[in-house]
């Protein structure tokens, strides 16, 4: 139900990243309810924010800075691992609700941050990128004019996500790809974007039109 977090009953806090408030400032958000989440009894649901915390850490302030091990899991039965039986069918008809709203999603090997998945009849390649935003666009802009920007054969840079100062390019990819068959194709333009980047040469024409071609093709997600 969208809860911004929850103690599981052997005492692990579970934090929500996609919840239904929002006061300027994400990660002091996110802090604030795990703050509350550390004081509270195992099996409590924490309820949402509904003003904005006072001032606080914020969340790379609480944990470690390591990098974050993620894992994409292929269906959302973790939630209830812990749960008893479910007599009354609440849970699992939440549960199908859930599995029939999500899109098949699998996270590359060969490359950090990039995440294939299937929409309806599509497949698309999403890939987070932790380069200062005009960096990004001046390096995808070489690439587009010298042909290089393509993922696999047949994909197209269709556009980028912007959240919270992170860009995400996103490629559509041919029909049948899958996530294996994009591995090789990630790891190679991740080499030709690094050269891109490392480039101090002034854009050429042709280069400053494709980048403000991939400025209007971003989608700011708040």
């Amino acid at each position: 139900m969208a809860a911004p977090a929850m103690v599981r009953d052997s005492g692990e806090v579970w934090l929500g990243l996609q919840v239904q408030h929002n006061f300027g400032d994400p990660s002091r958000d996110l802090a604030a309810v795990l703050l509350a989440a550390l004081d509270a009894e195992p099996g409590t649901p924490m309820v949402g924010l509904t003003e904005p915390p006072a001032a606080g850490p914020r969340l790379q302030d609480l944990l470690v800075d390591e990098p974050l091990d993620v894992t994409v899991h292929e269906g959302f039965d973790f939630w209830v691992s812990d749960v008893d039986d479910d007599e009354s069918g609440e849970v699992a008809a939440a549960l199908e609700q859930a599995q029939g709203a999500a899109s098949p999603t699998a996270k590359l090997a060969s490359v950090p941050s990039a995440y294939w998945t299937r929409m309806g009849e599509k497949e698309f390649l999403r890939w987070v990128m932790p380069e200062p935003e005009d960096d990004l666009l001046d390096a995808f802009a070489r690439l587009h004019v010298a042909g290089d920007d393509r993922v696999v054969e047949g994909a197209r840079l269709i556009g980028m996500f912007r959240a919270h100062g992170l860009l995400a390019p996103v490629w559509e990819l041919p029909d049948g790809t899958g996530v294996e068959g994009v591995e090789d194709g990630a790891a190679e333009i991740r080499s030709r974007l690094d050269r891109a980047l490392a480039a101090d040469a002034d854009l050429t024409t042709e280069e400053r039109s494709a980048r403000a071609g991939l400025a209007n093709r971003q989608v700011t997600i708040r």
